[in-house]
């Protein structure tokens, strides 16, 4: 008997502790397998020169916490902001040491019991500015990221939340255009100016678009007009358009600058009167100059937009959430498409950055480190 009831005792005692044994170890073992991520990144711990003061390194990521996802990153573009913000002449100054990188889409692939909003396979963007999208892998709060659909590109996930956000912004906020009114923006292939032209398109809009000349203008001017632009001029041509004297299109109400010097000023004087010139960027590096008598006769005004502060100052708002509704919606109907683009494996960082850094940066091609080659 007392045999027996050892027997039992000791059959009893293994069935009640072999699951608990169990779940330790599958627990341990997911613990591990999140241990054994090792992320790569690029870090800085100083401003300045791009391609000193960056350097790539390892990472192994811990597991993550309840309220915490492990994300995998997809593709981030390489912005001019970037480059600016490692040299320290940006506005937005992380703590250093620092991991580059505004822009991003990433995929869940592992998170903690208390996430309920994600689940593995979502894609998501940081909704933070200068989160640091420059690596293959990391460990955040899940209220750090915003779900999109699956069905929306890599490229154009990755490219969503600065240039089309600015084109939208831009077309928006500062003049309440209808159907058949006119535009005109210099800078017009860059990524934020692909952007307006195609929202132009979709929305009715009559665009202007200002390029610099090259050997091979006619081919840029096939592909803009193609994306949706109703003129492309290049800045000599604008200096002696008959477009606006004949009233082939109505003088535009709105101008985008991206470039500044001689060239704002020649979009500028195309205004009709109370038009409004927004800045949203200095490539020259030349001052925008007004000249008086725009001021007093004609009633221009002249405004920027910063898209940094208007996603800081509108963060969850009714606003930002419709932006990225319609935005994302575009891409889903093939309305509006990724800038022109070259992936480039994460290894090759250095290409990205240096070309990006030089006057090919400004060209309308943007480098996006594809971290799935």
């Amino acid at each position: 008997m007392a045999f027996g009831r050892k027997m039992a005792s000791s059959m009893v005692q293994h069935f009640l502790v072999r699951p608990v044994r169990l779940t330790i170890a599958n627990t341990r073992l997911q613990l591990i397998r999140c241990q054994s991520i090792v992320a790569e990144k690029l870090v800085y711990s100083e401003y300045g020169d791009v391609t000193k003061v960056v350097r790539q390194e390892k990472e192994n990521l811990p597991a993550p916490k309840d309220n915490e996802i492990v994300v995998r990153m997809l593709a981030a573009p390489i912005n001019p902001a970037d480059i600016n913000t490692i040299q320290g002449v940006y506005p937005v100054k992380p703590p250093l040491p620092s991991i580059p990188g505004n822009e991003g889409v990433g995929e869940v692939i592992s998170l903690g019991s208390g996430v309920t909003d994600l689940k593995k396979g979502d894609r998501v963007l940081p909704r933070a500015n200068a989160w640091g999208t420059w690596r293959t892998h990391a460990v955040c709060d899940a209220k750090e990221m915003i779900k999109i659909p699956n069905n929306i590109g890599i490229v154009e996930a990755a490219t969503m939340t600065v240039n089309p956000c600015t084109a939208y912004r831009m077309l928006r906020d500062f003049v309440n255009l209808s159907r058949g009114d006119t535009v005109i923006q210099n800078g017009a292939n860059s990524a934020a100016g692909q952007s307006v032209i195609q929202l132009c398109r979709a929305w009715g809009i009559t665009s202007v678009n200002v390029v610099r000349n090259r050997e091979n203008i006619d081919e840029l001017k096939a592909f803009l007009t193609d994306l949706g632009a109703s003129y492309v001029l290049t800045e000599e041509e604008l200096r002696t358009t008959e477009l606006f004297k004949k009233s082939v299109v109505p003088k535009p109400k709105l101008a985008f600058n991206c470039v500044g010097g001689k060239n704002a000023l020649e979009c500028l004087r195309h205004l009709d009167n109370g038009g409004i010139m927004v800045t949203y960027g200095g490539m020259s590096r030349e001052p925008v100059t007004v000249p008086t008598s725009a001021l007093i006769f004609k009633d221009i005004s002249v405004h920027g937009l910063w898209m940094t502060r208007w996603s800081i100052n509108h963060a969850g708002t009714t606003e930002q959430t419709e932006m990225y509704r319609d935005i994302l919606n575009m891409y889903a109907e093939g309305s509006l498409k990724a800038p022109v683009h070259k992936l480039i494996p994460f290894s090759n960082y250095r290409e990205g950055l240096e070309n990006t850094m030089t006057v090919k940066g400004f060209s309308g091609l943007k480098y996006i480190f594809d971290f799935q080659s």
